[in-house]
């Protein structure tokens, strides 16, 4: 087995526990800083549950003031601090040390501004991703980015990690959709980077902050792209007889001109696997042939594919997939 060595704590930072959390209580609510180790053990992992240390305190602060100020006193009492969204990262990217403050911004999600002529919102950065979503979708719009956890991550992670997900080949990632920050460095500065426009002048600070993992300062607000809803959607379920022509296909694809929004692929274990927990266990792989309601494309490997974008491609696109990829397809497949 492999272990991951973790840092040693500074024993001085420590022994001036007492002293910071009696700071901290003088910076904000009491219900805002967390110091008992039975209720700092919630803070010990993120996603990554295989490792695990509790931090010395927590502090959820509710403004990027009380952010500032919490970290110009770890700056000055040589604390260290890790920055904390949802706590859903599988990359650690949340991982205290025993000597280190956690720095959540769960309670800073309200929604700032929102410019639907601009396609653009404001948030903090404590807001989830699919609430996002949730708070324009009313008018017509979207938040494009879609990592896998968006019922429950924040965009304050998102912007940490760079965050993506399968509308990605289409919309891009966090960066693609991020305009601008305020961002709180370990000094306790308040800075403002790009805002509600396409690009802001001179160096490309926006891009070094997206996905730093926090190291650089602690985003509080975010100014989003949003877009409009696309007018329909049309879902494609392909099959082949190996990987390499599935491969291919997805290339021919691309390459008629047609750029679907996701392409999720699915091999035969894993279609075994979905087929054994919706009915009875699959024996063997002869098994998944006899069953018929499976569409035969569930014999072979899948790509699954989501076209967008309404109207354009329900038409054309069928056109140009059946004349530029069928060569590509020894099995069935349907438009659903």
């Amino acid at each position: 087995e492999i272990f991951m060595q973790m840092p040693r704590p500074n024993p001085d930072v420590l022994m001036r526990k007492a002293e910071l959390v009696r700071r901290l209580h003088a910076l904000l609510p009491s219900d805002s800083v967390i110091s008992d180790p039975v209720e700092t053990k919630a803070y010990e992992c993120d996603g990554l549950s295989a490792y695990r240390c509790p931090p010395m305190a927590a502090v959820l602060p509710r403004s990027t003031q009380e952010v500032a100020a919490v970290l110009k006193l770890c700056h000055e009492m040589n604390v260290p601090v890790v920055p904390r969204g949802a706590g859903t990262s599988l990359a650690g990217g949340a991982l205290p040390t025993a000597d280190s403050l956690i720095l959540g911004v769960a309670r800073m999600n309200d929604v700032l501004e929102t410019d639907y002529e601009n396609r653009v919102i404001k948030v903090q950065t404590g807001r989830t991703n699919l609430s996002v979503t949730g708070a324009v979708e009313a008018q017509g719009f979207f938040y494009a980015p879609d990592p896998s956890s968006q019922l429950a991550c924040a965009i304050a992670g998102n912007i940490a990690m760079n965050s993506g997900g399968a509308h990605c080949l289409k919309y891009g990632v966090t960066s693609n959709n991020l305009l601008g920050v305020k961002m709180v460095t370990m000094q306790g500065d308040i800075v403002d980077i790009g805002g509600a426009h396409l690009d802001a002048a001179g160096l490309d600070l926006l891009g070094v902050i997206c996905g730093s993992e926090g190291q650089l300062g602690v985003v509080t607000e975010a100014t989003l792209r949003i877009l409009h809803k696309p007018e329909g959607a049309l879902p494609v379920l392909m099959g082949f007889d190996s990987n390499e022509v599935a491969g291919a296909c997805v290339s021919d694809i691309i390459q008629a001109g047609v750029l679907p929004v996701a392409i999720e692929f699915m091999d035969r274990p894993c279609i075994v696997q979905s087929v054994s927990r919706n009915r009875r266990p699959i024996r063997n792989y002869q098994e998944v042939t006899n069953r018929r309601s499976l569409l035969n494309s569930l014999l072979h490997q899948l790509p699954l594919l989501r076209l967008l974008d309404g109207p354009k491609y329900n038409q054309s696109g069928r056109r140009r997939i059946r004349t530029h990829c069928l060569i590509d397809l020894p099995m069935p497949f349907r438009f659903q």
